[in-house]
């Protein structure tokens, strides 16, 4: 799914197609179980791209939404970008992401802080006060745990130009379990800064 994301973010900045900007849905006004694809496309329009993914065994309808200043890559600096991910099984929402270079709103995390997060003993509040606030948030099927649910950080840049086009992602997916103490936590990381 987040490579999807990050391919669609390198697409949109590679061709100089801009996308449609947008303003990012707050979480706090989306609903993991509640809010409706309806919904999001009522607020937001027709996504940049939709498709389906497979994940723990169901299928995962994803909307995004995406913008680019592709102008930016001549110069062969961070290209400003935006993407916000919303995924549904059933119509209903299960999971949420956005990721932004630019700097008003950019995402990046601190990846050396990850090994901080200790299962089984860090809570949510802990790993806001250690990373910030999350870019996300999934539910089942996104995470493995039927009752739990995850805080999702998502950082994604390109940079260069078209013809030497340099892409880094970094994700993480904190899973916390009903009481909200981390039982599950994955970090990955792909190519250059």
């Amino acid at each position: 799914m987040r490579r999807a994301l990050a391919v669609l973010v390198l697409l949109l900045v590679a061709t100089g197609c801009a996308g449609r900007d947008f303003v990012r849905t707050p979480a706090e006004s989306l609903a993991l179980g509640k809010t409706t694809e309806a919904e999001i496309r009522q607020r937001h329009g027709s996504p940049y791209r939709e498709g389906t993914v497979m994940k723990n065994g169901e299928t995962v309808k994803t909307l995004v939404y995406a913008y680019a200043e592709g102008a930016a890559s001549l110069a062969g600096g961070v290209v400003p970008a935006r993407a916000q991910g919303f995924y549904f099984m059933n119509g209903v929402l299960v999971g949420h992401e956005f990721t932004s270079s630019f700097e008003q709103d950019k995402t990046d995390f601190d990846a050396s802080k990850v090994q901080q997060i200790a299962k089984g003993q860090a809570t949510e509040p802990s790993v806001i006060a250690l990373l910030g606030k999350p870019q996300g948030a999934y539910r089942y099927p996104l995470i493995k745990d039927r009752a739990g649910r995850g805080l999702v950080y998502l950082y994604q840049q390109s940079r260069g130009t078209a013809f030497n086009m340099k892409v880094y992602n970094q994700l993480l997916v904190v899973a916390l379990d009903e009481q909200g103490v981390v039982r599950d936590v994955e970090f990955s990381s792909s190519g250059e800064r």
